[in-house]
């Protein structure tokens, strides 16, 4: 564990802000639904993470990505400067001593941020899902294991194994809705999230997605990202009720805004990508309100079953698809 006195706590805050309000307007009104405590930690975790994903692909808070890029090298960057940070040592870098620093105030098991940095490593890899399971091993490891980090940093228990697997479920829903919105933009970059089965299945030659001849087949694929993030977004809400109360709004509430985002891409169909979905200003606030109202009435009794979800492997190494009944 690292020592606190080796940090300027307030100057890691203010930087780790800097960056949630430039790089999240979503994630940065969530975020101020938590208590102080927690909301500065949820902005380090989030600082180390953006810095991370920017350094991968040569970006500055998600803008045009630099020609000639040295992807393979800035994952090699991401590990040593995150090696540092979990030995204690001060990195030189504002966003990996953020992280440092959130080691010094929360046990967040290495195997938790190894499989962070193993979704950088895909990315650098120009990786490309030929499954569904590919698809949403992806998710986790770009997303989901995010989501485990934040449970950690809000309270959960490292054990409590069931609720990790509901965490990871929001970063997959959250990873899910981005692939579907971002379908445009990423094959204008040369990437694509879309599964070759898919691909296959609805007669979609490689590479040739985005033809407009082929737009209501792409919009079907949509459509089954959305009802997917909806199915992990709901599995997520359940968990939630873990949480201490202020945790459980902001996430109930990034919940809504998010989800909004696959449910507008699934609505629009064929059009879905003549400009990029959002949430509006109104739309998020009502989520925040709605979330609000949720902490303070009794949790739903019925319980929402992860059975047939993908599920995060475990630090043993074990991997399952679904959940013992009880979760």
């Amino acid at each position: 564990m690292t020592e606190a006195g080796a940090y300027d706590a307030d100057a890691l805050h203010g930087f780790a802000h800097d960056s949630i309000a430039r790089g999240s307007k979503s994630f940065a009104l969530a975020s101020q639904l938590f208590d102080r405590e927690t909301r500065e930690r949820v902005w380090l975790l989030y600082a180390w993470c953006r810095a991370a994903d920017d350094l991968t692909d040569g970006q500055d808070h998600g803008g045009t990505m630099a020609p000639g890029h040295d992807s393979a090298a800035a994952v090699e960057r991401i590990r040593a400067l995150t090696d540092q940070a979990f030995a204690g040592a001060p990195t030189g870098d504002p966003a990996f001593d953020a992280l440092g620093f959130l080691l010094t105030e929360v046990a967040i098991p290495r195997a938790v941020i190894d499989d962070i940095v193993a979704g950088f490593d895909l990315d650098a890899r120009d990786w490309r899902p030929r499954s569904e399971d590919d698809l949403l091993r992806y998710c986790y490891h770009v997303a989901g294991a995010v989501g485990v980090a934040m449970a950690l940093v809000m309270g959960i228990d490292p054990d409590d194994e069931r609720t990790l697997d509901r965490a990871s479920d929001l970063g997959i829903a959250f990873q899910l809705a981005n692939i579907a919105r971002d379908v445009a933009e990423d094959a204008a970059a040369d990437r694509c999230y879309l599964p070759v089965e898919w691909m296959v299945e609805l007669d979609i030659p490689p590479g040739q997605h985005m033809h407009p001849a082929f737009r209501p087949r792409l919009a079907v694929m949509a459509k089954w990202l959305a009802e997917m993030a909806e199915e992990y977004e709901a599995s997520a809400r359940w968990g939630a009720r873990k949480l201490p109360p202020r945790s459980r709004w902001a996430v109930l509430a990034a919940a809504g805004i998010y989800g909004d985002i696959a449910r507008e891409v699934r609505r629009r169909g064929d059009h879905a990508w003549d400009h990029r979905a959002a949430s509006s200003l109104a739309a998020k606030l009502g989520w925040v309100a709605r979330a609000g109202w949720s902490v303070l009435r009794r949790p739903p009794e019925r319980r929402i079953s992860r059975e047939g979800l993908w599920t995060r492997p475990r630090p043993d190494g074990v991997h399952t698809h679904g959940e013992c009944a009880g979760a």
